[in-house]
């Protein structure tokens, strides 16, 4: 276990882009906001979370592998294998000191290592157990991962760790409790840990696991050939060992006679935070962002202010780091950016459109209308399907989205991406469709 310090702690900054000019009388400020945290290690390395300073505290991390073993994980029977495979991969990348354990879900959810509600400490004793107690894994039973998930927040609540980390595998459709018990248990879930869920074949409901993903703050993606899931979790835990921060807030105060319309991430994908706000005080509220490594993401935002005359200015927003304490107190990680409005007359200035918002703008406009596609394809509304993943092809060709474009093309012919003009493909293959739907809100950034 490394001896950690203050260095270790990634330094955050914030940057503003906006046009903060606004006509006369006009009342909506944009902006888009970039949190960088630079300088706290590489990933994969031995790092701390802010209140991890001084050694022998204990591991800084904890993480719980959810693997779906129910019935359908054996049709083929490699399915099973290559989980199986996947997980001692994602152990193998454990860090020495991290806290850890594996659940087998299926319509109950199984501790297989260590067992008896307890976390084990990394290191190559328990990794080499931990891997021969995979071997006993088999299929059979149902699906329920709401109970996966809170077996998970017990397993990591247990340990005094900063960073609190779920990685959920998944072959199958939610059937064995109903919607309404999994959303309870993402509730209960939400803000204690992080999870990323991955579907593997073509049986599972995209929905449903970006939907843990989200509420989770975690990623979401398909795995449709089994046999890539052990790259996929490698990298995935390489990830999650990189994770230095928990629990960062985005804070933002606006004053009196203003109100935040929205806020929402649209890098590196589209989330929407407007509904996660908690309160903190007159005119302010905390938007979760996660858990950090050195990364960059970036935050729309949208402020409605009180209208002014021309020549008026006023601080529309002030944007600032946080990381909530016990007992009700803050910790804040020093980074902050303003956010102007200034009336004027001149319309060359109060009508150009910032070209980070403008982006950020068609990117939320590109996840949304690849969903609105694939659900009217789905119920058969073929000239709406059509029209809306036409506007996705062009969207994704004006912002250089080049991923995203790749996916459309597997779905649609594409005659014209500049104008939108596409004919829908007679025979789709349903690992294209569900990459499509899983993938849709994954962005670019703005074009240098």
């Amino acid at each position: 276990m490394a001896i950690f310090s203050k260095s270790n702690v990634p330094q955050f900054s914030v940057d503003v882009y906006q046009n903060e000019y606004l006509p006369e009388g006009g009342r909506e400020v944009n902006a888009v906001v970039t949190v960088t945290a630079t300088g706290g290690g590489t990933i994969g390395s031995a790092v701390a979370a802010p209140h991890l300073y001084s050694p022998g505290e204990g591991p800084s991390a904890a993480v719980v592998l959810m693997v779906d073993c129910s019935g359908s994980m054996d049709y083929p029977p490699t399915k099973m294998r290559n989980a199986r495979d996947a997980t001692a991969a994602a152990i193998n990348t454990l860090r020495d000191g991290v806290h850890f354990a594996v659940v087998a879900g299926t319509h109950l959810a199984r501790e297989v290592y260590p067992g008896d509600g307890r976390l084990a400490v990394a290191g190559p004793d328990t990794r080499e157990q931990a891997k021969q107690a995979l071997r006993k894994l088999s299929a059979g039973g149902g699906t329920a991962i709401g109970t996966w998930l809170r077996r998970a927040d017990r397993l990591l609540a247990s340990a005094d760790v900063a960073i609190r980390h779920g990685i959920l595998l998944t072959d199958g459709r939610n059937e064995h409790e109903s919607p309404e018990d999994l959303k309870a248990a993402l509730d209960a879930c939400a803000g204690r840990f992080t999870c990323d869920a991955r579907g593997v074949g073509t049986d599972w409901e995209v929905k449903e696991v970006t939907g843990i993903a989200s509420a989770l703050l975690g990623t979401a993606d398909i795995v449709a050939d089994p046999a890539g899931l052990a790259a996929d979790f490698t990298r995935m835990m390489e990830t999650a060992m990189g994770k230095e921060v928990a629990d960062v807030s985005l804070r933002l105060w606006t004053p009196a006679g203003a109100t935040v319309t929205f806020v929402k991430q649209v890098a590196p994908t589209v989330e929407e935070l407007t509904g996660r706000r908690t309160e903190a005080g007159p005119r302010a509220g905390d938007y979760p962002l996660g858990s950090w490594g050195d990364e960059s993401r970036d935050y729309h935002l949208c402020v409605a202010v009180p209208p002014a005359a021309v020549g008026r200015e006023m601080l529309a927003a002030r944007v600032s780091l946080v990381i909530p304490q016990p007992g009700g107190s803050v910790q804040s990680l020093g980074a902050q950016g303003l956010v102007r409005a200034v009336w004027t007359d001149d319309l060359a200035a109060s009508t150009s459109i910032n070209p980070q918002v403008a982006h950020y703008t068609g990117q939320a406009e590109l996840a949304e209308v690849i969903q609105e596609g694939l659900d009217l394809r789905k119920v058969g509304d073929m000239d709406g399907a059509t029209a809306k993943l036409g506007r996705a092809v062009q969207l994704a060709s004006a912002s250089g989205n080049a991923d995203t474009a790749k996916l459309l093309a597997k779905v649609v012919d594409v005659v014209d991406a500049a104008t939108g003009t596409v004919r829908l493909k007679t025979k789709v293959e349903e690992a294209d469709e569900m990459t499509l739907e899983t993938r849709s809100t994954k962005t670019v950034r703005v074009k240098k």
